[in-house]
């Protein structure tokens, strides 16, 4: 990749008071790759905020050939212990070294000091560790499943630049661009559809801290204060969850100088796609998974439908099964950390159901193992339901439930309490009247990552969720009665 982004000239990367030119990023990824190839290092955890330097060093571990593995900071404690010891990690770079001090403990070797001309990071080595993933593996992504303890997805850098390069000519990204990074960078879409693609470009890729731009953790959001770094940027192309594009639209306020906002992560309500649009956002919904190398199809200015996650790249090979569930080929993983090699010639089954409509637009319709059949026999995708409780301002997030029951029951996030009543009426008028919701409950928390309720990209980890509202839920289908229609 580094040969490809080296004809480049101008700003590449900065947080609006550091910057790298072209020349000089890639003067700083051949220093440091140097650096971690004379140290012995094979397999590198990057533990550090978003920043130029995180994209220095990421490109840096590629370069030298070494296995790169980003370490989220919404991650507990204990899931970055186990992916430390699950990838066989021997060295973290970070900008917290007290704490990974603390948390490598007694297998700490070596703690070096690296000074860069533009930015510090530390260096800890660790004793005993040695690599895990197959051979071949450039990235180890983890991903967040229905357990503690999140998997690792190793992928090669074929895959990565097959996928770059396929966003690289979908959203016609181009040297004029400005994008503006507001997910984690260890997120792989963010990883890939922000710094790499950017590069590709000869864009300026902006990656402030992410208290900077309202962003706390994987799901605290301050949507004025992302609005208000759009401005300041001047930022042309981002990447947003659902949850992010709801709170910028609920500000009503335009942002004139976007040229590309993608949205994935987790489904998007057409209505809320719908308000976005009416604002003027160029918004386009895409999809993805981190072992297809993240994303799959995407919706662009020149073939674009609301509705749909828009048509399949150039790259994907895309097949259904005959329950729907879609089968992907075209960029996939190696295998996961420390499990049997994948089957690169064969399909991979996404775990998502959907379609290809007439014009070949792929079209979402739940997670697989999430539908629930009613006591009266219709199969509900809860993912559905929980859209059109979410495009309203007074809900921030929602979970449903209703399996064997004849209605569902919604454990709602609420931003407005006093208004959540007719939000859910608002909702059920538009659904179908065996998809409504019959009653509700207001949630302890939010659902988010650091509680183990929430994946990194914003998918709701249902079965953390079901056994806290367990009894709650139960009780308010005692009876059995409640008027929905």
């Amino acid at each position: 990749m580094l040969d490809e982004i080296a004809h480049h000239e101008g700003m590449a990367l900065s947080d609006g008071e550091r910057s790298f030119t072209y020349r000089e990023l890639i003067m700083a990824v051949e220093e440091i790759s140097v650096q971690l190839r004379t140290s012995g290092a094979k397999t590198i955890g990057i533990a550090m905020d978003n920043s130029p330097l995180w994209g220095v060093l990421d490109l840096a571990i590629l370069n030298a050939r070494l296995v790169c593995v980003p370490l989220p900071g919404f991650f507990s404690t204990a899931q970055l212990s186990h992916v430390i010891r699950d990838a066989g990690i021997d060295t973290v770079l970070t900008d917290r070294p007290e704490f990974f001090r603390e948390l490598l403990g007694g297998s700490t070797g070596q703690l070096i000091e690296r000074r860069h001309f533009f930015g510090n990071y530390t260096e800890l080595r660790c004793i005993g560790a040695s690599s895990k993933a197959p051979s071949g593996t450039a990235k180890i992504t983890y991903t967040s499943g229905t357990t503690g303890n999140p998997k690792g997805v190793c992928l090669d850098i074929l895959s990565m630049e097959k996928v770059a390069k396929s966003l690289l000519e979908a959203s016609r990204a181009s040297s004029s661009d400005r994008y503006l990074s507001v997910l984690p960078l260890p997120t792989l879409l963010e990883n890939i559809g922000a710094l790499y693609v950017s590069l590709l470009a000869g864009a300026t890729c902006y990656l402030p801290p992410l208290g900077q731009v309202g962003l706390g953790g994987a799901a605290k959001l301050d949507p004025a204060k992302m609005a208000r770094a759009f401005e300041r940027f001047r930022a042309s192309c981002a990447i947003l969850t659902p949850q992010l594009l709801g709170g910028l639209v609920a500000l009503e306020q335009p942002l004139p100088d976007f040229r590309f906002l993608a949205v994935g992560g987790a489904p998007v309500s057409m209505r809320l796609l719908e308000k976005a649009v009416e604002l003027g956002f160029p918004v386009f919904e895409g999809y993805g998974l981190s072992e297809c190398a993240s994303v799959v199809s995407l919706n662009t200015k020149a073939s674009h439908k609301i509705g749909s996650v828009g048509k399949p790249l150039p790259h994907v090979d895309l097949k259904f099964a005959e329950d729907g569930e879609m089968l992907v080929k075209g960029a996939l993983m190696l295998g996961y950390c420390q499990g049997d090699a994948a089957n690169r010639n064969e399909y991979w089954p996404t775990g998502d159901t959907g379609y290809l409509d007439g014009d070949g637009f792929l079209h979402l319709t739940g997670r697989k193992k999430n539908i629930f059949i009613t006591s009266f026999g219709r199969n509900v995708a809860p993912e559905w339901v929980e859209r059109e409780l979410t495009v309203h301002p007074a809900i921030l997030q929602a979970a449903v439930f209703g399996e064997g029951r004849p209605w569902s029951v919604a454990v709602i996030v609420p931003r407005d309490s006093e208004l959540v009543e007719d939000a859910v009426g608002q909702a059920n008028e538009i659904l179908p009247d065996y998809a409504r919701i019959g009653k509700w409950l207001v949630s302890d928390m939010p659902f988010l990552p650091e509680n183990g309720q929430m994946t990194a990209n914003g998918r709701l980890k249902r079965d953390a969720i079901w056994p806290l509202y367990r009894e709650r839920i139960e009780a308010l289908y005692e009876g059995e009665h409640c008027e929905v229609l």
